[in-house]
């Protein structure tokens, strides 16, 4: 038996999209640039997502966050809040009450994702047309780009999965 996947075929696939507004994924989950690396890893991986687009008060985007950012700035930042050498029964509050058991010591970290973040903004407008958004991802490297408004708000993104899904043989 023939696998028809394997043997040549004279299917073409088409693009059912015409511009960005098309393709896009509107109203995107966004991390705000004041937001903790905590906040922000906890968002990336609630949702599931590989990344974020970073906005700012205005909503307009300043940068992306991605789970590679997260993980160089973990990787990073090594800091052990209780060294080894502290028995627990030596430490305490600040007003000298020993710690329950079961309690640990923690630190917590502050830094914002305006501080890890690829501070790159990839935009096109919503009436671009798919050739150029494709060109433009390409020419990029990119794997996403977003969708702003007239005033550099963001009301979209388009993923390289988002393009697929308008692949029609």
């Amino acid at each position: 038996m023939i696998d028809t996947l394997l043997t040549p075929a004279k299917m073409h696939l088409r693009l059912w999209a015409e511009t960005a507004d098309d393709l896009m994924m509107p109203n995107p989950v966004s991390i705000r640039e004041d937001a903790t690396v905590h906040e922000a890893m906890a968002l990336l991986i609630d949702h599931g997502f590989s990344a974020a687009p970073v906005i700012d008060g205005a909503g307009k985007p300043v940068g992306v966050l991605s789970r590679s950012d997260v993980l160089v700035h973990e990787r990073q930042r090594v800091e052990y809040a209780v060294p080894e050498f502290y028995h627990k029964g030596e430490l305490a509050t600040p007003l000298g009450e020993e710690l329950p058991p079961g309690f640990q010591v923690e630190r917590v970290d502050q830094t914002t994702v305006a501080d890890i973040m690829t501070p790159m903004v990839f935009a096109v407008p919503p009436d671009a047309t798919a050739a150029q958004v494709i060109k433009e991802m390409l020419g990029l490297k990119v794997h996403r780009l977003f969708v702003v408004d007239h005033t550099g708000v963001l009301i979209g993104v388009i993923s390289v999965l988002d393009i697929l899904r308008h692949l029609h043989a």
